[in-house]
Formats: C-alpha cells, structure tokens, sequence
C-alpha cells in the first residue's frame, strides 16, 4: 500500500466513523435500541459508565438502550467529536423525561471502531453525579 492509498483508506474510515458518530447521536432521539444496536460489532462490548459490568452481546445492548429509547422524552446532542485512527471521543448532552420527571447527562463517550466502520467498544465517561434531576 502506497502512503497515498493508506491516507485515503484512513480518511475513509475517518469519514465512516463521524458518520457513525452523527447516527448515534440521532438514534438515541429518534431511533429504537435494536438500530443503535446495529451500528456496534458482533462481538462489540460497552462499559456505560467505566467501572460497571461490560456488556457484551446484542441482546444486552438492545437491553441498555432500551431504557433510553422507552423514554417518553429524549434528546439528544452531540457538544464535540474528535476522531483520530480507529477511535471516537465526543460528548454530548442527553434529556430524558418519563413519569413528569426529567433527567440530564453530560458523559463523554469513547469508540474504537472494526476496518468496517462498527463500533467494536465504547466506554462511557460519567459518573451518578453528572446525572441531574431538571
């Protein structure tokens, strides 16, 4: 591989992962636990927050996000994204609202993807203080 091929092969991937990045952010709004759950690998694992147990197959991860995505309200907003190599970091601001109650999170979420664009693990930076009762 040429330096010319090799630069064109990482901003591809550059362009997949922000891609990827942007969809997240979008289906954590508008979209269900099973289509977030698309964009990650099949042996992918997520620690949310770190320090918890990981999640390591399809059906806990639809699990997790289900709890966001049967939410009466979610909103979702991406703050900063910084992609280098095959790594994510970005943060954004989730409100959540059920039951006449309404939540907001701040955490900064960290993705390495596969060669095909899927996230292979994420592991989220927050901890239950960041989590504030509006």
């Amino acid at each position: 591989m040429t330096v010319e091929q090799d630069n064109a092969a990482g901003a591809d991937l550059a362009d997949r992962i922000t891609a990827v990045v942007d969809a997240y952010i979008d289906l954590l709004t508008n979209g269900t636990a099973e289509q977030i759950a698309d964009l990650y690998a099949s042996d992918a694992t997520v620690e949310d927050p770190i320090g918890t147990d990981v999640r390591n197959t399809r059906e806990q991860l639809v699990e997790f996000y289900s709890v966001i995505t049967n939410m009466d309200e979610r909103t979702a907003t991406l703050k900063w994204k910084k992609v280098a190599g095959d790594t994510a970091v970005f943060e954004f601001t989730l409100v959540t609202g059920t039951s006449g109650m309404r939540f907001e999170i701040t955490p900064v979420d960290i993705m390495v993807f596969d060669e095909a664009g899927k996230v292979s693990s994420m592991r989220a930076v927050w901890q239950a203080s960041d989590l504030v009762q509006l």
